[in-house]
């Protein structure tokens, strides 16, 4: 698979300029067999700091879908790492055929659970150790996830998993529970309601773990 970057104006590239292909070549009968994963999975890029003018959405397009161990660790050591990205751009893996927007129907009823930290190389880290959790479906919730962002900010970096079903309260704190065990996380991360995110004025957190 070509190297895919981020060049100055921060857009996602193959080689050859346009987005990683999907298309996974016919394997010879002396190919190794490839290990499925439970759901395949997708990359979305996004370039939010890209202009002043620019809508959020109007800059997120997919990059490529996985579906097997392989493909993933090919994927992931072709991909610069999220501490290396310019600033206002996000990286998003969600589950295939379920788009990182509000607006999408498996997401219109969720929310997300964000943990935020200083610039650096710990954004990698939990990028990293998130992605196992979910392609390995190591939640007990797993079917309640849609995927994970990992947003790049001037001062801060921060990284959220969106769910499903905002109102299911346990479910919602079984995934925060597990998630800030996967990362060995010990301060307080709240969760945001979707539906409370698209009110005018402060949010607050609907719950917190």
């Amino acid at each position: 698979m070509a190297d895919v970057a981020v060049n100055t104006t921060g857009d996602v590239f193959s080689d050859g300029g346009t987005a990683a292909s999907n298309d996974d070549p016919s394997q010879s009968a002396d190919s190794p067999q490839k290990h499925p994963l439970e759901h395949a999975w997708t990359i979305w890029f996004d370039n939010t700091g890209k202009t002043k003018q620019t809508s959020w959405g109007s800059a997120l397009r997919p990059v490529y879908t996985f579906s097997t161990v392989e493909d993933f660790w090919c994927l992931y050591n072709n991909v610069i790492q999220p501490s290396r990205l310019i600033q206002g751009t996000d990286f998003h893996c969600f589950k295939e055929g379920i788009s990182p927007q509000w607006e999408d129907p498996k997401c219109a009823n969720g929310g997300k659970w964000t943990i935020v930290c200083s610039r650096g190389k710990t954004i990698d880290m939990y990028w990293l150790d998130t992605l196992l959790a979910l392609i390995g479906e190591q939640f007990d919730e797993a079917d309640e996830i849609c995927g994970v962002v990992v947003s790049v900010r001037a001062r801060q970096d921060k990284i959220s998993l969106w769910t499903k079903t905002a109102s299911n309260e346990a479910a919602q704190m079984s995934i925060a529970r597990q998630w800030k065990e996967f990362l060995d996380f010990n301060d307080s991360i709240g969760f945001i309601a979707h539906d409370d995110a698209k009110k005018s004025g402060k949010v607050n957190a609907r719950y917190y773990a």
